[in-house]
């Protein structure tokens, strides 16, 4: 339900753009040889010649509308061009238009704050530069007024002087008596007046435009003179704006908020809201959207203008009107599939163009049932935390629509496969992300989001050369954090020295990182000894930072590792490497006196731990890179806390894992604590041991 704001007490100069059919437009730039024709665009199916989604001025003083189809528009209008829209995985590819709205976007933004609405609508607050104009170059004063700012529509100009014509429109501009709501009003259309011409020229687009005092105003000023013309709306003319105004034409009352205003209250036009008190209204609507409603009677709204130059939001889409309903799981599969990979590459795109990323998949559908004519509006939308990675949405996609499909039709008659159905059709599905963020400051490698997911078009396996990346801070869906380990194929080797390496917080793969060792090994580690519960800073002498992994390295003289190693050994230790294979076949005993102990710390807030062990590894010192002091200070440690775990990480993590994890976040069904469980557990990544 609307919600009502207070209006700024400041006097605003807000401006709507709207371009002139836009997707005709495009296509006209696109294809200089359609100037001037009869021209409409078209969507991608065949039926009956398309729908059209756009038709041109020129096509429209045949008769030609919207609501028409392909063929339709040829028998009203035989000489009108239709260009279909272009086709990517068996929908529409808006990709064309979204770019060509960028290029106009890019131009209104120079002048005040911008706000994209969509493709090809996009607000402005141009308060700040109107009264930069009025205090330097008040229009009062200006000898030359620009033409296309004489075209100007001024609403309540007609009644006045007899015509809109550009004599009373310059004297309007131009008045020394105006009060300063107005002046400001004025040079807001001389600004606009200027962008638009702007647009033209660097574009080639034409676009109409509406100049107010606030959002809801401006946009129904856009509109009303169409194509390539301005409006505006000063405050003395707002009452006879509004009073015979549809009250179905103002935004939020085209749906049910305004049927119950012509059915319960009788009120067909905005100004039949002016008999009803605040608190008439607020009793039969509640207290927000009667305080709302009562003030668009009179034309006031607070709405800011947000300062977006990019979507709040990324959608996919598509229809299956009549026969063509989808009736089987596999069928809404495949287009899942499809909706999904057009998806997945725009989140992408985002992110490698704004450094964005997005958090919520949402699964929309409509669909009916054969024995219920009205199920249509009641197919429920679910949704989830969003995971990159194409086969990831994919996955999820379809988790949700069965979801949701044994909510609208029952478990038992959601379990249709191959051919069989019972009574369901969808005729409607579309998938979005949503609550997209900008990433933090200050993040070196956008790759810590993706839980070791390749972007499209890069390669799944990565070389042994490759660079380890980088610890990560959060995960796309908000719930926890995590860093990829590539366990033994990124390595340092010295020579006559040890090597202490520090890492935090590893992520180990369940596919790709998932090494084979014994059970039986496994326990006889475990029995060598306990865990040391911190290891001395004081004691680094050199770092060697190995950037992206969370792994740091210092190399100490072998005379004190050496006195460190002894002590270690007399309390025992074990060492996280054991849990890494070693591919190496060539690695020999002598290779050990190069890299002979390797000494492994895992930082945690609550209790720190250090492992100790040996083992064969190949290091290469110059393939390191050099890390910021202030990264690794930045570097946060990472502490396991049962209370804190996303169930929906759980099944990212290694399946010997998964059931321990399920069965701590169970209250009654949590291990004995006095009990040392052997063998492989998320404990032995984590915690400290605890004294039998």
């Amino acid at each position: 339900m609307p919600v009502a704001k207070p209006e700024s007490s400041d006097s605003r100069i807000i401006a709507h753009i709207d371009m002139d059919c836009f997707y005709v437009q495009v296509e006209q730039r696109k294809h200089p040889e359609l100037r001037g024709l009869p021209t409409a665009v078209v969507q991608y199916n065949e039926w009956k010649g398309g729908s059209l989604i756009a038709v041109g001025y020129e096509a429209r003083k045949y008769g030609v509308k919207r609501s028409m189809r392909g063929d339709e528009a040829k028998r009203v209008c035989q000489e009108i061009q239709l260009v279909r829209v272009p086709v990517a995985r068996g929908k529409a590819d808006l990709n064309t238009y979204r770019n060509a709205g960028s290029e106009v976007v890019s131009i209104l933004a120079r002048k005040g704050r911008c706000e994209r609405a969509s493709i090809d609508e996009v607000y402005l607050d141009l308060t700040e530069a109107a009264e930069t104009l009025l205090a330097q170059a008040p229009p009062e004063n200006m000898e030359v007024v620009d033409e296309e700012a004489l075209k100007s529509h001024v609403l309540g100009l007609d009644d006045e002087s007899g015509g809109d014509t550009k004599g009373n429109v310059r004297k309007w501009l131009c008045s020394s008596d105006s009060d300063r709501r107005d002046k400001l009003l004025a040079c807001g259309a001389l600004i606009v007046a200027e962008l638009r011409m702007q647009v033209l020229k660097e574009t080639e687009f034409t676009c109409s435009a509406g100049i107010a005092h606030n959002k809801m105003l401006a946009k129904l000023a856009s509109g009303m003179n169409k194509p390539a013309q301005q409006t505006v709306v000063p405050l003395s003319s707002v009452e006879g704006v509004l009073d015979s105004l549809p009250i179905k034409k103002m935004k939020q009352l085209g749906g049910k908020l305004g049927s119950s205003l012509q059915t319960d209250l009788g009120v067909f036009t905005v100004g039949d809201l002016l008999q009803f008190s605040e608190e008439k209204l607020q009793e039969r609507y509640g207290f927000n959207t009667g305080t709302w409603l009562w003030n668009i009677a009179r034309g006031i709204n607070g709405e800011e203008v947000q300062g977006r130059l990019l979507t709040k939001s990324h959608g996919s889409g598509k229809t299956f009107p009549g026969p063509r309903a989808l009736k089987t799981i596999a069928s809404v599969q495949h287009w899942l599939n499809e909706l999904c990979s057009e998806l997945s590459e725009r989140l992408y795109s985002d992110l490698d163009q704004n450094k964005r990323i997005a958090r919520t998949l949402t699964l929309y559908a409509t669909a009916y049932k054969s024995s219920d004519s009205d199920s249509q509006k009641n197919f429920p939308s679910k949704s989830c935390p969003l995971r990159y990675g194409c086969a990831k949405i994919q996955e999820d996609a379809l988790n949700l629509f069965q979801a949701a499909l044994r909510e609208y039709s029952g478990p038992q008659r959601a379990k249709t496969q191959g051919s069989r159905n019972h009574g369901w059709g969808i005729t409607g599905l579309s998938i979005s992300a949503s609550k997209i963020v900008s990433i933090p400051a200050g993040t070196c490698s956008i790759m810590k989001y993706f839980h070791g997911q390749d972007p499209p078009g890069s390669s799944s396996k990565q070389s042994q050369n490759d660079h380890i990346e980088e610890a990560a801070p959060l995960s796309p869906s908000g719930s926890g954090s995590y860093s990829e380990m590539n366990s033994a194929e990124k390595l340092i080797e010295f020579t006559g020295e040890d090597v202490k390496l520090e890492y935090e917080m590893p992520y180990l793969d369940q596919q790709e990182h998932r090494k084979d060792f014994s059970e039986d090994q496994a326990r006889d580690d475990l029995t060598q000894g306990t865990f040391p519960s911190s290891v001395n800073q004081s004691q680094r002498q050199r770092v060697i930072p190995v950037k992206g992994s969370g792994i740091s390295s210092a190399v100490s003289s072998p005379k004190k590792l050496k006195q460190k190693r002894n002590k270690l050994k007399d309390k025992g230790g074990y060492s996280i490497l054991r849990f890494f294979k070693n591919n190496d076949p060539s690695c020999s005993s002598q290779k050990r006196e190069h890299v002979e102990n390797i000494e492994v710390k895992a930082a945690s807030s609550s209790a720190g731990f250090q492992f100790i062990g040996s083992d064969c590894l190949k290091l290469n010192e110059a393939e390191l890179p050099k890390e910021n002091p202030v990264e690794e200070q930045r570097r946060e440690a990472w502490s396991y806390n049962v209370d804190e775990i996303d169930p929906s990480v759980i099944d990212e993590l290694p399946p010997e894992i998964q059931d321990e994890v399920r069965a701590l976040l169970r209250p009654q069904k949590r291990p004995n604590n006095n009990i040392v469980k052997r063998g492989s557990s998320i404990c032995h990544y984590f915690l400290p041991a605890r004294n039998a």
